[in-house]
């Protein structure tokens, strides 16, 4: 009766793990332990573990049997099960390191971290808040995801960048990994400028990433790339971008600084109609209506009045909610601009983008 229970757990067991897996640490095994003797060896299984995450066959080699295993992460019991075969060796809710450990595991540690995952890890704080881990494997593998784990097998398998003993897809894969699973037009932007804008990609990294790999899921990233070859900081910007050039304007220079007759610093505009001597600023109300930003915003715009150039403001929610009221700004802005002797006004373009 022992045997066939046996045979019957094991043959049921979620933690039995797949053939061929790869086991970390030493070779050093302990004799079985009853529950008294687990508490007591709880520090040398700590170990043995990777910030706190096993494999239950680790466990095995170390004198836990499965069945123990599978007991104590049961309701109340002391561990977590996380994914098939892996064990956190506490009742706490796991930690984004060891959700990208037991990830790893998953995968025999043949695997690296892409997506939003690995751009926290290179110094990017992208919107999405989940618990999923994007784990890109060699295209032979056949691990599969599980739970929190989003397996990815691919032809194109780069060669990995180490931080912090994590193993991580080059900064623009990563980019585009997470990426391709996103619809929201805001946040693919965000992340592109973030990303762009902190040096970690340049735009040429990301085309040719677009260029090699899959096309799966890249018609809004290749959209939004295309709207930033002009040197775009906000996605208010881009927004800004698309509405002038649909009220029939000339297109307009983006982020240049503008100096007077006696080359004395006036501004920098977010956008520029050079011919007519025309600024149009983006001003976001959250950040320009007090205390330092809002001073500066009042002087900025008292150089302008002195130096003749015509200024439209308009604040970033208005750019959608009323984009046709925008366009009849912006036409008859231009019109007076262009009735006006243009003033002597210099312009110094910002540095391009890597393109």
């Amino acid at each position: 009766m022992k045997g066939s229970f046996r045979t019957f757990f094991v043959l049921n067991d979620p933690f039995m793990t797949c053939p061929g897996r790869i086991l970390s640490g030493s070779g050093a095994t302990i004799p079985p332990m009853t529950a008294t003797k687990l508490v007591r060896a709880q520090s040398l299984l700590l170990e043995h573990s990777s910030h706190g995450v096993i494999t239950a066959w680790r466990l095995e080699q170390l004198g836990v049997p499965q069945r123990t295993t599978y007991r104590r992460c049961q309701p109340g019991g002391p561990w977590t099960h996380l994914l098939p075969g892996i064990v956190l060796l506490s009742r706490t809710p796991p930690t984004t390191r060891q959700r990208i450990e037991a990830a790893l595991m998953h995968c025999d540690r043949r695997g690296m971290v892409t997506g939003f995952e690995a751009l926290r890890f290179y110094g990017l704080a992208p919107a999405p808040k989940t618990r999923a881990v994007h784990v890109l494997v060699p295209e032979d593998h056949k691990f599969t995801s599980a739970n929190f784990t989003i397996v990815e097998r691919t032809k194109h398998f780069p060669a990995p960048v180490s931080l912090d003993g994590v193993p991580l897809a080059p900064p623009h894969r990563a980019v585009l990994d997470g990426l391709r699973r996103v619809r929201d037009f805001d946040l693919v932007s965000a992340t592109l400028l973030e990303a762009l804008e902190s040096g970690l990609c340049t735009h040429h990294d990301l085309v040719a990433e677009l260029d090699s790999g899959s096309r799966r899921g890249t018609a809004l990233p290749r959209s939004v790339l295309r709207r930033l070859v002009d040197d775009v900081r906000s996605v208010p910007e881009l927004d800004a971008v698309a509405l002038w050039r649909s009220a029939g304007l000339p297109d307009p220079l983006c982020n240049v600084k503008l100096f007077d007759r006696d080359g004395r610093f006036i501004a920098m505009a977010d956008l520029w109609d050079d011919e007519v001597a025309l600024a149009w600023e983006i001003d976001s109300w959250e950040f320009h209506q007090k205390g330092e930003l809002f001073k500066k915003t009042i002087e900025r715009n008292n150089r302008y009045a002195a130096s003749g150039i015509v200024v439209v403001q308009t604040l970033p929610s208005k750019l959608r909610s009323d984009p046709k009221a925008v366009v009849s700004e912006l036409r008859a802005a231009r019109k007076w601009a262009a009735s006006r002797p243009r003033p002597a006004v210099t312009v110094v373009p910002a540095r391009k983008r890597s393109a």
